[in-house]
Parts: C-alpha cells; structure tokens; sequence
C-alpha cells in the first residue's frame, strides 16, 4: 500500500506541520519529514527547550524579554525558513513556506500590523516567510496593505466561509495594489487559514444544550460544512475574471489552509480532518500528534470536499433551528481566537522574564 502522505500529495494535498518547535529543529526530525517529502511547510515556529544558552547571552548585555523572545523567533523562523527553502524553490514557491506570529496585540490596529510586518519581513529577509495576520475586521486592510507591499501573509483565525470570502477580496486587492506599485506578483504568497476543531466544539456545545436527538445527529458537522464551502468559494474565485486577469500575470492563488486539526471530541475519528477535506491543492496542518495518527491509520478515499457542496450548505441551514448563528459562533471564536494569542504571547514575555532575571542574579554572583 502506498504511503498516506504520497497518497495525500496525488491528491493534490499539501502537508504542513501546525506549530514546528524550535528544540525539533534543533534535533533534525522536521528535515527528516522535509527530506522525505512528507512535510512541505510550517504555520509557526514556536520556541522550545534548549534556549537557557541564548537566553544567558541576551541576560550578560541587558536585553528585555521583548528583545529577546524577538531576536529567539528570528533565529528560529531563518533556521526554519532555510530548512523548507529546498522545497519552496522546487515548487515554485507554492510549497516551502513558513509563517511567522505577529504581536497580537495589534490585532485591532492595521497600522501597527503592518508596521511590525514590514519590519519581520526585513529582519528574518528569506523569501519564503509569511506573517500571520489575524482576519478581523481591521486585519482585512492590514493583509491587503502587506500585500500590496510583496509583503506574504497567512490570513488566520477564519471561522466562516463569509469571512474566507472578505479574505480573498482582501487578496485581490491587495494583488492589484502590488501590480500597481510594480512589484512581480510571482514572488508574493498567500494563504487563507481555516480553523476546524474550535467551531465544530462550540457549535456542539450549543447542540448538546438544545438537547434533542436531531440536534445531536447535527454533532460534529459544522466545520467541515464550513471548510467545504470555503473551498467552493475558492473554486469559483479560480474561475472569476478578476483573478485570471492577475494569474494571466503570473500570481498565484491564495491556497485554503486547514488549521487546528486536532479534535476536540474524545468520540471523533482523530483523523477526520485529514481525510475529510481532500481537494486538489489544499494544505492541511498538523500538530505532531495528528502528523503521527494520519502516519499510522489514516486513509485517503479521493476528493472529499466538492462533491458534498449541496450537504454542506443543508448543515448550515438547519443549525438555526437548533438557536445556533453560525455567524455570531464565528464572531465569538475570533475574539478568543485574539485573546488567546495576547494571553499565550504574554505567558511567554513572563516565562522569558523569569529565566532572564535568573541569569541576571548568577552573573552578579559570579
């Protein structure tokens, strides 16, 4: 049988890893997966174990937690960004990319985004690096103005396939504005990031407090309706004059990226993700735990998502009998989604801070 992974990739599926930690860099096993052609991106690079060396360099010269948890994410997203090189050039740049967090405390501020955009864009300088931007209202211009500027960026937190559409208007626009400005479209990347697991464990819980067996049966459904009706969207941007007008000139497409993959529901096939949302040229990212159950019992059944367009949109017609507003669960996700990442960003400003005082106290001890 062939592998899963080669089969995915017949598919027209792209495998990222969903958050690549810094101490697996270090141990090799993320270029093992490239190498074997079974990982082709990473959504972020998160700091792991094994910075203590650093952190004692950055404490010796008087460095803030700010600076130094900065200058960590730019050695780590370069290291990154260099090991998935190979892969971004024997694609074309459709593969090999890396996405790079922002502070999200500008989440509400397109100016601030940019800003700090534009600065990581110039200090990391590979050409495949993304910065995630988060798809808030506000967020909308920031990611048109990035990428007017042939700045790439990985629009998240998209809980609805409405805001998936203002997120690719948002790249049109922003396409047209760097054409405008002269930059080579070829050379600008995008991609459209679609969280899963925290919209089917909202919807479900308003299900289960509904209580009915129908409203039980619905348990589960939402996200993929929703992830395959972006994907229509999608499809029939592919198709809308306006884009081929800018692909005639050679930009490509802003790729759908399934993000959070990894169940909330004990009950769920832990796989479900994976191979449900099989479609030419998607990207779906994994959590190494997810990575690892796909390696060991997932199957690929063919194209998942186009066929199933009617039921999708049945789904997400009956939720409301049931006193769920897709609309108002997706509002909700994306500010947690925000408060999560500015709670997460401080968590590690303090974590940081702690470490760095301990170096600080042992230096003038010594």
């Amino acid at each position: 049988m062939k592998d899963v992974f080669a089969r995915l990739a017949a598919e027209g599926v792209s495998v990222w890893l969903d958050g690549v930690g810094a101490d697996r860099l270090d141990e090799g096993a993320v270029g093992r997966l490239v190498a074997a052609g079974r990982v082709g991106g990473a959504t972020s690079v998160v700091s792991g174990r094994g910075r203590g060396e650093r952190l004692a360099a950055f404490a010796a010269r008087g460095a803030t937690p700010e600076e130094a948890v900065r200058e960590l994410s730019v050695r780590d997203l370069r290291r990154a960004c260099d090991l998935l090189r190979p892969v971004h050039e024997r694609t074309g740049g459709r593969d090999g990319l890396v996405s790079a967090d922002l502070d999200p405390g500008h989440a509400r501020d397109a100016a601030a985004t940019v800003a700090e955009a534009r600065t990581l864009r110039r200090t990391v300088d590979r050409p495949n690096l993304l910065v995630r931007i988060p798809a808030t209202a506000e967020g909308l211009s920031a990611i048109a103005a990035c990428l007017a500027e042939g700045i790439g960026v990985d629009a998240t937190l998209i809980f609805s396939p409405e805001r998936h559409r203002q997120v690719a208007a948002a790249f049109l626009d922003g396409l047209e504005r760097a054409l405008a400005a002269g930059h080579d479209l070829a050379a600008i990347a995008s991609v459209a990031s679609f969280s899963l697991a925290p919209l089917d464990a909202a919807v479900d819980g308003h299900l289960a407090r509904a209580g009915s067996p129908e409203a039980r049966a619905m348990a589960g459904r939402t996200a993929l309706a929703c992830a395959r009706l972006s994907y229509e969207a999608y499809e029939a941007g592919l198709a809308a004059p306006r884009w081929r007008a800018l692909a005639a000139l050679g930009a490509r497409p802003q790729r759908l990226v399934f993000t959070s993959t990894r169940v909330a529901e004990p009950g769920y096939r832990d796989t479900v993700y994976v191979e449900e949302l099989v479609a030419p040229d998607v990207v779906i990212a994994l959590p190494e735990a997810v990575w690892d159950a796909v390696a060991d019992h997932g199957e690929v059944c063919g194209d998942r998502v186009r066929r199933h367009y009617a039921d999708a949109r049945r789904v997400l017609g009956y939720l409301p009998w049931f006193g769920v507003s897709p609309a108002a669960v997706a509002e909700s996700l994306e500010a947690a989604g925000v408060d999560a990442m500015v709670r997460a960003r401080e968590v590690t400003l303090e974590a940081v801070g702690r470490e760095l005082d301990v170096y600080v106290r042992s230096l003038a001890l010594a």
